[in-house]
C-alpha cells in the first residue's frame, strides 16, 4: 500500500452545497498562446492557477513572451517576431497542451528548441503532429529511443496544404490552428486536411471559436479540411470560463449521494466539453436545470434521484468518462460506454485503468478496445472487505474518480491525490467544503 494515501470522505447524508469552479485550463492555455502571438497585449481575467497552466506560461515566457500573473489578471505581451537565437529548454510535465501547441510555436521560430516531460508523457500521442511540421520542414533531433527529450527546430514553411492525422487527438489539430495565421506560406490561406476520426470535436470549436475572436478568418471547406487566413492575431482582454469539466466530480456528489448542488456562472452559451454533464446527466435519471442569471452566465443546479445506467458514444466528450464510470458504479443497471478508444493515449491508459480500479471493488466490467460495460447489478456491495486502495496514475481524473467512488464506499483510499493540482491545486479543500455538513465523520 502507498505510504500516506489519502483517505476518501464517505457522506452519510446527502449533499447539499453550493460550489464555485475555478477557470477552465483548456480555455486559459488557448489564449494563453494567442495572447503570446497576438499583435499587441492581452488581459486574462479569471484564468486557472494550476500546473498545467504554470507550465504553459514557463513554455511561452522561454520562447520570449512577457507575461505578468497577479491573483485575478495576467498580463501577456508578445513573443518578439525576430526572437534570441539562443537555444531554450522547456519542460512539458504531462500537459497535453504544452506538449502539443509548444512545439507548434516553436516551429515559427528558427532556434532550437529542446523539450523533455514527465517520464509518462513518452506514452502520450504526439508523433502525428510532429509529423505534419516535418513536411513542412521542421527538424527533430531525438536523444534516444522515447519522444522525449527532443530538439525542435524551424522556422515552418507551408507549400500548397497541411495534412494531419487527427485521430489520436484534437490537440493536434488546435495547435496547428493556433499558429495557421502567422505561419510562412505560398498563398493567403494555410489549409489543412485531416485523415482519420476527429475526437473531441468540442475543442476545436472552442480554438476557431478564440480565433474568430480575435479576428482571425477560419473554416470549414469540408467534414475533413479546414482554411485559415494568414495575418495578425488580435490582442484580447478576456473573462475565462469556470471549467465545465471540472464541475463534474462536484455535480457527481449531487448524483451519488441522493443530494443538491449548484454550480454558478455556468455559461449560458460555451464551446466546453463539460456543458455535455447536463445532457448526460438527464439521460441517467437526474433533476438538471440552468437557471439563467443574465445574458452570459446561470446557475446549474443538480438534484440527486435512483441512477439510471448511462448507454451512449462519448468520443466526442471522452475526458468526462472517468467522472461518468464513478457514477455508474453506483447505477441500478448496467452501463455502455462507447467509441472511447482514444483515451489510451490520455495522461494514462484510461480505459485499462478505470477497468482496472473497478475490478478492485468487485464491479462486473468489460474493457473492449473502444468501450467499456459496467455492470453493478452483481451486488459487489456486500462483498466488501477492509480498505481499497484506487490508484491514480498520475492522471488528475483517477484522483477525482476514486473520490466519487468514496462518497458511497467505506474504506476507499486514494494513492495520489495531489496530482489533482495538475488543474484544481486546491481540490481536497474544495471537496471537504462542499461535503462539510454530509459527512458526521467518515464512516
Amino acid at each position: 500500500m502507498t505510504p500516506n494515501p489519502w483517505a476518501a470522505p464517505r457522506v452519510l447524508r446527502p449533499v447539499d452545497a453550493d460550489v464555485t469552479i475555478p477557470g477552465s485550463k483548456s480555455l486559459t492555455n488557448r489564449e494563453l498562446v494567442l495572447s503570446a502571438l497576438a499583435s499587441g497585449t492581452s488581459t486574462l481575467s479569471g484564468a486557472l492557477h494550476a500546473r498545467d497552466t504554470r507550465l504553459m506560461i514557463d513554455a511561452l515566457r522561454q520562447l520570449g513572451a512577457e507575461i505578468e500573473t497577479g491573483a485575478d489578471n495576467w498580463k501577456i505581451c508578445k513573443i518578439p517576431r525576430v526572437p534570441g537565437s539562443n537555444p531554450v529548454s522547456i519542460d512539458c510535465g504531462l500537459a497535453g497542451t504544452v506538449m502539443r501547441f509548444i512545439p507548434a510555436v516553436a516551429a515559427l521560430q528558427s532556434r532550437p528548441v529542446r523539450f523533455i516531460a514527465d517520464e509518462q508523457a513518452n506514452a502520450r500521442p504526439v508523433k502525428p503532429l510532429y509529423r505534419a511540421l516535418r513536411c513542412m520542414g521542421v527538424d527533430f533531433d531525438y536523444e534516444g529511443d522515447a519522444q522525449y527529450p527532443v530538439t525542435i527546430q524551424g522556422p515552418a514553411t507551408v507549400s500548397g496544404s497541411v495534412k494531419l492525422d487527427s485521430s489520436g487527438s484534437s490537440q493536434f489539430l488546435s495547435a496547428l490552428l493556433l499558429v495557421a495565421p502567422l505561419l510562412d506560406a505560398d498563398s493567403d490561406y494555410v489549409e489543412i486536411k485531416l485523415t482519420g476520426s476527429l475526437p473531441s470535436k468540442p475543442h476545436i470549436e472552442m480554438t476557431i471559436e478564440a480565433l474568430r475572436a480575435r479576428g482571425v478568418e477560419v473554416q470549414w471547406t469540408s467534414e475533413t479540411s479546414l482554411r485559415v487566413k494568414r495575418g495578425d492575431i488580435a490582442p484580447r482582454d478576456k473573462v475565462i470560463e469556470p471549467d465545465l469539466s471540472n464541475a463534474g466530480p462536484f455535480l457527481a456528489a449531487a448524483v451519488v449521494t441522493g443530494g443538491r448542488v449548484h454550480v454558478p456562472y455556468w455559461p449560458l452559451k460555451t464551446t466546453q466539453a463539460g456543458d455535455a454533464w447536463q445532457q448526460i446527466l438527464r439521460q441517467m435519471g437526474q433533476e438538471v436545470n440552468l437557471v439563467p442569471l443574465g445574458t452570459e452566465y446561470g446557475t446549474l443546479c443538480v438534484r440527486g434521484n435512483e441512477i439510471t445506467g448511462f448507454e451512449g458514444d462519448m468520443s466526442q466528450v471522452g475526458e468526462l468518462v472517468p467522472t461518468l464510470a464513478a457514477m455508474c458504479v453506483f447505477a441500478a443497471t448496467p452501463s455502455k460506454i462507447t467509441n472511447i478508444g482514444h483515451l489510451r493515449g490520455h495522461e494514462t491508459d484510461r480505459l485499462s485503468a478505470i477497468a482496472t480500479e473497478l475490478r478492485k471493488l468487485g464491479v462486473d466490467v468489460d474493457e473492449g478496445e473502444d468501450y467499456l460495460r459496467i455492470d453493478p447489478t452483481n451486488g459487489w456491495r456486500e462483498k466488501l472487505d477492509g480498505p481499497i486502495e484506487l490508484h491514480s496514475y498520475h492522471d488528475h481524473r483517477m484522483a477525482t474518480f476514486g473520490a466519487i467512488i468514496g462518497l458511497g464506499v467505506p474504506g476507499i483510499l486514494v494513492d495520489d491525490v495531489e496530482t489533482v493540482s495538475k488543474t484544481m491545486p486546491d481540490f481536497v479543500e474544495r471537496w471537504n467544503q462542499m461535503l462539510a455538513g454530509s459527512l458526521n465523520g467518515q464512516a
